[in-house]
């Protein structure tokens, strides 16, 4: 079996580990933080509780040391810090970009064939960084914000219908931003039945305005960003990767010609397997929806732009 590294012990990279425990894939997971006993400790933490879980999976929590992440399979960064209160797009962006970058460079030192899977934000602008300040494969380099996103679509269609989110069949693509994710509500479905058919219009539009501000409702209940969905959206494709499960999954991807864009990091289905994301899949959009995907990566694309004027890359 394999191995993961998450790197940053904060709410999203437990509860990463807490559920790639429960889906019980790999052999090793590596917890790595820079603020000493914090990974050591939650790493104990969850080990105590392995037995329940149904699993032989050995987590092992270090300060700062990335030897110890050697041979990964998977690493999945979540450092960074969360936008405060003042702070520009282009302040987060350069603070962010110098943790994500140095947590890079010392992930490929021991682990130069892994499949990077990047959750810190702004993710987006993130993953185009990953790819291209270290000159990796396109498909070794994989965002996770479409999965979560598609997940609070979910929930809120899941809602809407009252019933179980199992039966529920949805994605966003785009952007991981509330005004640029775009819930492709047309090809949503209830057990194969178009939502379309089973929604007003006006139920349609508040599922998807709703998924649109699904962090920020979070964040405003919270007080701080979630951690569940997002840690178990990374586990889960971590699981696609490890196992080769070659599952279709929205994630942030690098387009060359794909959707009529060109050079970007941006969310769009693709399958995802033992060599990172492996095939993108062109879904066929009406115009309305080239038009959203557009706007989103004209908008995403000046993101990232900020780290090309700021010489980061």
């Amino acid at each position: 079996m394999a191995k993961v590294s998450v790197i940053g012990a904060g709410n999203v990279g437990a509860s990463c580990v807490e559920a790639m425990l429960h889906l019980n894939f790999c052999s090793e997971i590596v917890l790595l933080d820079i603020k000493e006993g914090i990974s050591e400790g939650k790493a104990m933490d969850m080990m105590q509780a392995a037995k329940q879980y149904g699993t032989n999976t050995k987590i092992t929590g270090v300060t700062n040391d990335y030897s110890k992440t050697a041979d990964s399979d998977v690493v999945i960064i979540t450092s960074g810090v969360p936008r405060k209160p003042g702070m520009t797009r282009e302040e987060l962006i350069g603070v962010n970009s110098k943790i994500v970058s140095g947590v890079t460079e010392n992930v490929l030192k021991f682990s130069p064939k892994a499949v990077i899977m990047v959750i810190a934000n702004p993710m987006d602008p993130m993953t185009y960084l990953t790819l291209k300040k270290n000159n990796l494969p396109k498909h070794q380099v994989v965002g996770m914000g479409g999965q979560l996103d598609s997940s609070r679509f979910t929930y809120y269609l899941a809602q809407a219908l009252d019933v179980p989110v199992s039966d529920i069949e949805c994605m966003v693509i785009g952007g991981h931003g509330d005004k640029t994710m775009i819930p492709l509500i047309r090809f949503a479905t209830y057990k194969g039945i178009p939502v379309t058919k089973l929604l007003t219009k006006e139920q349609c539009d508040k599922v998807v305005a709703d998924t649109m501000v699904g962090g920020a409702t979070l964040t405003k209940l919270l007080g701080t960003s979630a951690w569940y969905a997002p840690g178990m959206s990374a586990a889960t494709m971590a699981k696609s990767i490890v196992m080769n499960e070659r599952k279709m999954i929205p994630c942030c991807c690098y387009l060359e010609g794909e959707y009529g864009e060109n050079d970007i990091c941006i969310g769009v289905p693709a399958i995802v397997g033992k060599n990172g994301w492996e095939k993108i899949v062109e879904l066929e959009l009406n115009d309305e929806e080239k038009a959203l995907f557009k706007a989103s990566a004209d908008a995403t694309r000046n993101t990232a732009n900020v780290l090309k004027e700021q010489n980061i890359i």
